[in-house]
Order: C-alpha cells, then structure tokens, then sequence
C-alpha cells in the first residue's frame, strides 16, 4: 500500500519538469495539497514562465487533486515567503518541503566564470536557505515539518566539470545536517535525496535505453520516505533505476601522534593509517569529532604516567 499523504500540504521547487514534476505529481496523488514552483527557466536557469508549473497543476487537478501554481524564483527570499503564504493562506499549513529547484552552468574549473560560480551556488544553496527559512516558522508553530534536500552524487564524490556544482550540493547536505539538529525539537524532520536520473540535464549525455531506465519516477520512492510523517532524520538516501542506497560523511579511527616538531613526518610515515576505514563511525554532530580527539589525548597522557 503506498504511503499517505491525505491531508498534508506540500511545496515542491523546481516541479514544472522532470523530477520536481514527478515528485509533485506523486504527492498528489498520494492525497497531499502540492504547491508547484517552477521559475519557468531553461537548464542553465535563464528565461522565466508560469506555464510549466501551471501545466504540473492541471494534470493534478484533472486527476482529483488540489494544487497550486507559483513562478517565484528561489534566489528571491520576499517571492519565496510570498510563495509560502500563497500555501498558507490557501491550505494553513506546510508539512512537507522538497527544494529540488537547481541549474547546471557546466565548465572545468579553468575555464569557469565566477559569476557562473556564484549564480549555481545561489540558486542551490541559497535557494534551499530561502524556502527552508520561509517555513521554518511555520513548521516550527506546528510542531511538524519534513523538509527534502536534493543533494548529489557531484557533491558527495564530485563530477568533472562540475565544481559549482558540487559545491554547492553537498552544501546541503550540510544545511541538513545543522537543521536536522535544531529541528528535532520541534517536531521537523530534515533529509537529503541524492537521486540519479534521466532529466533535461542529463539530455544527450547517455544511451536511449540506459536513459529509460533512468526515469525520475525511480527516484520517486526515496523522496516519499523521506517526506512521510514516519521518516528518518539526517539521512542521505541516493536513488536511481530502482535501486536505494545510504550515502554516509563517516570519521575513521585514527591515530593519535600528541604535539612536537617531527609530528608532521609522522603523520605522512603512517597516513595509510589514519585513512584505514575499518572500524569507522558515522557522527551523530560535529561535536564528536573533538570529542574523539580529546579523549585521544587523554588516553595518551594516562598512559605515560
């Protein structure tokens, strides 16, 4: 039986086309309220109309659902606030967010113009800072939120060509990590979704029938578990062609090598070691990383005396 969604209200960005569509689609159908944003714009984020959200809406409404148009651009934090009281005043409520709104500006790092740098940075990271921030309050009066990163695998293991955008994509996964703390008190759940598939940016760059199996509507799953009322916090799922996986930034055993003059020709004599990943962990905040260190240091002195 598919998860439901009766009752919740959902804004997706960047849902005129491909994954956004399919995500808002699927909410819908699953019974949620969907507020459709799409700028309008081409891959590279350039050119603006309303049809295509409009055009998400329409299919929504003829299937039975409720559903919403909205052309504010994410780089915009007053269109998006308005874009969150458009579901307000309509609906009364946001439980669930899924920035999936982005670009591509595609260059080596050579050869790429930092206001290409930025323009990538500021539609993904700040794009996702500006809805997340617009809800936030309101997710906060509730005591319920789900909000949905879309994050990478450019980010997490990086791509050729695709500095900016890496950048900014584990960016997020960085924001997530931070909100998913401050969240969970209230109630608001926060994941990242690293998906692979076969989009307007991706057009041209495999093989027909590798393509097909590469829809967004494989992805779909993974952004449903992380938006449900019973999903995980902190995880980052990465989906494509069916198949799921957890993708984790993990902090390795160490060594500890105290201080002193030659300690950097220690640490590159037994780097390998230091790199070893069995016995990793996975975090649970930044705080454990100091916490290893100085407990290091501590067993280190309690055995010299």
């Amino acid at each position: 039986m598919a998860l439901d969604f009766a009752g919740r209200v959902a804004i997706v960005t960047g849902a005129g086309g491909g994954l956004g569509r399919a995500h808002a689609l699927a909410l819908a159908r699953r019974g949620a309220k969907v507020l459709v944003n799409d700028l309008g714009g081409d891959v590279h984020g350039v050119g603006g109309s309303g049809s295509a959200a409009q055009q998400v809406v329409d299919e929504i409404v003829a299937a039975g659902g409720q559903a919403l148009a909205n052309g504010a651009s994410v780089t915009d934090f007053e269109a998006v606030q308005a874009m969150v009281e458009q579901a307000m005043q309509a609906w009364g409520r946001v439980d669930v967010l899924v920035n999936n709104a982005g670009i591509l500006r595609d260059k080596t790092f050579a050869k790429m113009d930092l206001a290409d740098f930025r323009l990538v940075l500021d539609v993904h990271l700040m794009g996702a800072v500006h809805c997340a921030k617009a809800v936030w309050p309101h997710m906060v009066a509730q005591q319920y939120g789900r909000i949905v990163m879309t994050t990478s695998s450019t980010g997490l293991y990086g791509n050729f060509g695709q500095s900016n955008y890496g950048a900014a994509k584990l960016a997020q996964v960085g924001l997530m990590q931070t909100l998913a703390l401050e969240g969970a008190k209230h109630g608001i759940r926060v994941n990242a979704l690293a998906p692979t598939a076969a989009t307007r940016m991706t057009a041209g760059l495999l093989p027909e029938d590798v393509l097909a199996q590469l829809s967004p509507e494989a992805v779909v799953p993974a952004m449903l578990v992380l938006a449900h009322e019973d999903a995980p916090t902190r995880a980052i799922l990465c989906a494509g062609a069916g198949s799921f996986e957890a993708a984790h930034i993990t902090l390795t055993q160490g060594i500890h090598l105290g201080l002193g003059e030659d300690v950097d020709s220690q640490l590159a004599q037994r780097l390998a070691q230091v790199l070893e990943r069995a016995g990793e962990r996975v975090p649970s905040g930044g705080h454990e990383q100091g916490e290893v260190e100085v407990q290091k240091a501590l067993a280190a002195r309690a055995a010299r005396h």
